[in-house]
């Protein structure tokens, strides 16, 4: 399954622009269960015995939330299949279903080993021979149904951090002993963490527990922006985790990237991805990342690709009490990203695509929330979710309206003037028409006014 259009950030600073895009595109103890990827590991060679346990698809995920991205379907097992080595699996599909196995690492740009390999399995015993090998994930589509996997031979386990379940001592001593595994995870209930064996070597001084938590906080965050509060079906958080991945290469200029399935950081990120005060203090690079695996597609033409991403970022800095990066200064003009806009509105010619600079795009998003609410973009969502506009991502005027007119009927005013006027968004005829027709009241405070 070949990922399509990654979004990425440039690796030229820890608090990269958010306009940069790259090419379009997209353990368990013998016996112990894997529940909802709840797993966990025999430091032995020998067999292990793991439950796959159904839950929604990815895409039908991604459907369900309106989204760009698929987020990750995988569950882990903690156990790794050297290259060319069989492995024995036996199957039993407690509630007839039966699973699919995977095999391999996430590392798009990579020559050859671009994505895990599938392997569909079938009830009894039978044998996988994978060419490059790599950690073993399960996946099953379903709904809570069973399906039992004994991994007979031909594993063997991988250093695996469990939050709440590993000691950090036990960690280490996995790390220590198992020394001929190229791969290590680190596992949360709402992530997966996989690095190269010398990746997570060269940050093992961490409290691999602390860094869990910090993630869980940086995914909750982002799930309350997009309105996941679960008051409605459509509206509960997605049944998959979120896979972060060291890979091997990325293109030239990029720090990190996202696709289907996952987010690709290249070693030289892990000092932000991987430690505790990094992901805390400098972490936007993945804040971003996340943020593409939330972005939904009614109101995102590619000009907003790298823009509306950002409603995310920023939501995790407040959540980390970080000042926000729209009020950084820049020193050859003093001014922070609110004032230097400002100082653009009423120019000849203005354009949003065209005349504003990233962060710059960026100002209006949240001059909404400061205008209407911290609830307004969660409420945004939600009515996307609710009402499920049908866009293709060449229908650019189509989004822009759709933003615009969304965003009016959540804010109960008539913002026309705002995005096409102050702003200059390519609100089209037909979008002003839409506009007009819901007959709000202009807002009596022009949200173009406020700042941080």
């Amino acid at each position: 399954m070949r990922p399509s259009s990654p979004s990425s950030f440039p690796s030229s600073s820890a608090s990269p622009s958010p306009s940069r895009r790259t090419f379009l595109s997209a353990a368990a103890l013998t016996g112990a269960a894997l529940a909802l990827g709840t797993e966990s590991s025999a430091h032995a060679a020998g067999g292990c015995s793991v439950t796959a346990v159904g839950r929604p698809a990815a895409e039908a995920e991604r459907l369900r939330l309106g989204q760009a991205l698929r987020a990750s379907e995988f569950q882990p097992t903690g156990r790794y299949v050297p290259a060319g080595r069989e492995l024995r699996v036996h199957v039993r599909p407690y509630d007839g279903l039966v699973p699919t196995l995977w095999i391999g690492q996430w590392d798009y740009y990579h020559a050859t080993l671009k994505a895990p390999r599938s392997y569909p399995l079938a009830a009894g015993t039978h044998t996988v021979v994978d060419p490059h090998g790599g950690p073993v994930y399960l996946t099953l589509a379903g709904d809570g149904e069973r399906a039992g996997v004994r991994l007979v031979s031909g594993s063997t386990p991988m250093p695996v951090f469990r939050l709440g379940r590993t000691r950090e001592a036990e960690f280490q001593d996995a790390l220590d002993a198992l020394t001929d595994v190229p791969v290590v995870e680190l596992h949360g209930p709402r992530s997966i963490v996989t690095l190269t064996r010398e990746g997570a070597l060269l940050y093992r001084d961490q409290d691999h527990a602390a860094l869990l938590r910090l993630l869980e906080t940086i995914i909750d965050a982002e799930a309350a922006v997009s309105g996941l509060d679960g008051s409605r079906p459509v509206h509960r958080r997605q049944a998959g985790r979120f896979h972060f991945t060291e890979v091997s290469v990325v293109p030239s200029g990029v720090g990190a990237y996202a696709t289907h399935g996952y987010n690709g950081f290249p070693r030289a990120y892990l000092d932000r991805a991987i430690t505790v005060e990094g992901l805390r203090t400098r972490g936007w690079g993945l804040y971003h990342e996340l943020g593409h695996l939330h972005q939904q597609m009614a109101y995102k033409p590619a000009g907003l690709t790298e823009v509306t991403v950002n409603i995310y970022s920023l939501a995790v800095q407040r959540a980390l009490g970080q000042t926000s990066n729209l009020l950084t200064v820049n020193a050859s003009t003093g001014l922070n990203h609110f004032q230097s806009a400002l100082a653009k509105f009423g120019t000849a010619g203005l354009s949003y695509e065209k005349s504003f600079g990233a962060y710059e795009k960026l100002v209006p998003l949240r001059q909404l929330e400061l205008a209407f609410g911290a609830d307004f973009w969660p409420r945004v969502h939600r009515l996307v979710r609710e009402e499920n506009p049908q866009s293709d991502p060449a229908e650019t005027a189509k989004r822009y309206r759709n933003l615009a007119v969304y965003a009016s009927r959540v804010a109960g005013h008539d913002l026309t003037g705002f995005f096409a006027h102050t702003w200059a968004f390519p609100i089209d005829g037909e979008g002003r028409a839409a506009l007009a027709a819901l007959q709000l009241p202009t807002p009596a405070v022009d949200p173009a006014t406020l700042t941080d």
